[in-house]
């Protein structure tokens, strides 16, 4: 969602243009903001900054070993379709036309999470342009701090990443699943039941219009899932409505899912994650605004997520159980009127991934007890604040 007709857009294609690109920005004096070629919830180019667009820079390649090398500029629909023509894949978000580079540096939420963990969490390697204009290589072994913030507090903070690496996983064939009904009582059962469900069984929820659905996919045997479902359906008193389709491969299965929005740039979000169950005088609150474009989205979380210590990465949020989406219209007051609703029962922590310009302490929602190390890091890559925005560390 960047305005590009009264900023300076340099479309870079190399390594080298990158350098350019940052010569240029140092000898005018102006901010630079990477583009991966995906979108953002909010604007964060400065009205005279520069726009380093990386979407010619897309190659995706995988080695004999599993280790994939893609460009930042790289879409997640071609990220997928090359890998699965090598049986392999990586956990990562559901929309062909998000960023894989934006997706890794504020985390990446998906369907695999809950088994293979964060997107972040399979980062093996990055090559990044500093605000020096030097390239580094990092990893677990070399720029050490540097790697350890990109792994999740988002993109654009300390220089311009140009390609990253990752660990591949072997893709799956997995059980679609998706099931609607229209009792409310789906939600509040579905609080308690999900983030605790066995790894391989990743089940979201949309509410919008009247209409509950549960949507997702697993990886266990399909008598083990079929018996979880319907335990989940005794636990919130509704008929066993869900539809479960055998053997699809885990790179095909996000479009056929009617219920993701198709276009959330187009759209105002707010969100939050949650430790505990919403109240049900909070869930009713909630559910009794919705109507017309107004959406609630619950996202799983548990499971491999939180397995990984909450300073092991620049992710700090690895205790939380879900994740809930207000999405609106914009201009819709009810997305802030819902939020604040929901937020006296949050965490108060939110995904760098979907930034908030409303919120009263960014740093704190964004990054937690990780704050102090990632303005340490912050400091010492980027001194003079070339890579600057809104609610930037």
């Amino acid at each position: 969602m960047i305005d590009q007709t009264s900023r300076d857009v340099l479309r870079c294609h190399s390594v080298a243009d990158v350098v350019q690109a940052l010569d240029y920005a140092a000898a005018t004096g102006r901010r630079v903001v990477p583009r991966g070629g995906g979108h953002c919830f909010v604007d964060r180019c400065p009205a005279d900054g520069i726009v380093a667009d990386l979407s010619g820079m897309d190659r995706i390649m995988v080695d004999e070993s599993g280790i994939a090398t893609i460009g930042a500029g790289a879409r997640l629909g071609p990220v997928y379709a090359a890998l699965h023509e090598r049986g392999r894949t990586i956990p990562a978000g559901c929309g062909d036309t998000v960023g894989i580079a934006g997706l890794t540096l504020g985390g990446g939420i998906g369907l695999l999470g809950r088994q293979y963990g964060l997107t972040c969490d399979r980062l093996v390697g990055a090559q990044v342009v500093l605000a020096d204009r030097s390239v580094v290589e990092c990893s677990e072994h070399r720029e050490t701090d540097l790697f350890w913030a990109l792994r999740g507090a988002g993109g654009g903070q300390f220089g311009i990443v140009t390609e990253l690496r990752f660990a591949t996983v072997p893709e799956p064939s997995v059980c679609r699943i998706e099931g609607n009904w229209t009792d409310g009582n789906v939600v509040q059962a579905w609080q308690d039941w999900a983030p605790d469900a066995p790894d391989g069984l990743t089940v979201n929820l949309a509410v919008q219009a009247g209409r509950v659905t549960l949507f997702g996919i697993s990886t266990l045997p399909p008598a083990e899932t079929e018996g979880l479902l319907r335990e989940f359906t005794a636990r919130a008193g509704v008929l066993y409505a869900i539809d479960i389709r055998l053997d699809v491969p885990y790179s095909m299965v996000k479009p056929t899912f009617s219920v993701v929005d198709p276009a959330p740039e187009t759209r105002r979000f707010r969100s939050e994650f949650f430790a505990r169950t919403l109240s049900e005088r909070t869930a009713g609150e909630l559910l009794r605004g919705l109507g017309g474009n107004r959406r609630l989205a619950f996202t799983a979380m548990g499971g491999a997520y939180n397995r990984v210590a909450e300073e092991d990465t620049a992710f700090a949020h690895r205790g939380e159980r879900y994740l809930l989406e207000q999405a609106g219209d914009p201009g819709d007051p009810w997305v802030d009127e819902a939020w604040t609703v929901a937020h006296a029962e949050a965490s108060g922590r939110v995904y760098p991934n979907f930034p908030d310009l409303a919120l009263d302490d960014p740093s704190r929602a964004y990054h937690a007890g990780n704050r102090a190390r990632l303005a340490a890091v912050k400091k010492s890559v980027d001194p003079q604040r070339l890579f600057d925005f809104p609610q930037a560390l």
